[in-house]
């Protein structure tokens, strides 16, 4: 079990603030860093992985100060947005070459385990610079995997990838987190976040904007309404007694769903009086869900607000 914290750090590029005093700690499981572009993720990462040195606060691993600390390769993985790599190599004379430079006691095997757990053995004899952007992403993940590191740190890793290989990376960063390893990776693609991270970390403008499971972020923001499709036996009358109860703002008959879209702002009072409602008009409720409460809307709020 392996844990990253962060506190009260920042990091700046001359007047240019990439990191604005963030805290967090990143435990076992699998956690999703997200961000638009320009939000400080990959600066995040960088330290994290003991690239960049803070500039304030303090980045450790399990108590001990990641920068300039080399024993914390045996524990670590990286997976980088940006490639480096050597193009005239194969695939596996890439990851064996990383496996060296742990001093792993079967470079050669520990390489072909790594490329076999990404799919990737079919194409291990070939040069680097055939490979598609896809290839090339299961590849760095290979070199990442070769050492059996407690963490790995991924940034964008499912850029160029297709559906299948993205589901096939989706499978195995899942059930690494089910073994306990600590897995971070930041992402553009929010469905698959929301599929995949136990736990989200928000950055805006290089600034801690949330942290923890986005449905319990989405009810925490109470200054906005939440959106709900309903589905009832009677629908207009269930209309007609929500428009009248002080939890909603709004209700409108959605002829082509068959169904109510409420906007609610007192969630709490909502929650309680929906079922209440119905049972003393004797309305049965077939359908009710948060139309609001994806992934996708939890960060536009954020980087909007």
């Amino acid at each position: 079990m392996a844990t990253i914290r962060i506190e009260n750090t920042s990091r700046w590029f001359g007047n240019v603030v990439a990191v604005n005093d963030i805290s967090m700690t990143i435990g076992p499981g699998v956690t999703g860093l997200l961000g638009p572009n320009g939000a400080g993720k990959s600066t995040l990462i960088h330290m994290m992985s003991g690239f960049l040195a803070p500039s304030s606060g303090s980045v450790t691993l399990d108590g001990a100060p990641i920068w300039q600390n080399e024993s914390i390769y045996r524990s670590v993985g990286l997976v980088p947005e940006r490639e480096g790599m050597y193009d005239f190599l194969t695939g596996e004379e890439f990851v064996v070459a990383n496996a060296e430079l742990h001093g792993l006691p079967d470079p050669g095997r520990a390489a072909r385990a790594a490329l076999a757990t990404v799919a990737m053995e079919y194409a291990a004899d070939r040069r680097i610079a055939t490979y598609s952007k896809g290839m090339r992403q299961r590849v760095k993940m290979a070199s990442a995997l070769v050492h059996e590191p407690a963490v790995l740190l991924l940034d964008e890793p499912f850029n160029g990838m297709d559906p299948r290989q993205r589901m096939h990376l989706m499978e195995l960063l899942q059930r690494m987190g089910e073994e306990g390893r600590t897995v971070l990776f930041s992402s553009h693609i929010l469905e698959e976040v929301e599929q995949l991270a136990s736990h989200i970390e928000v950055i805006v403008a290089g600034r801690h904007a949330a942290s923890g499971d986005f449905r319990r972020i989405r009810r925490l923001m109470t200054d906005r309404p939440h959106r709900y499709l309903i589905r009832s036996s009677d629908d207009r009358a269930l209309a007609s007694a929500l428009i009248a109860d002080p939890s909603t703002s709004g209700v409108e008959l959605d002829a082509a769903e068959h169904a109510l879209r409420v906007e609610a702002t007192d969630f709490q009072r909502f929650a309680e009086q929906l079922p209440l409602l119905a049972r003393a008009r004797n309305i049965r409720l077939l359908t009710v869900s948060p139309s609001d409460e994806s992934l996708e809307s939890v960060f536009s709020y954020l980087v909007s607000a």
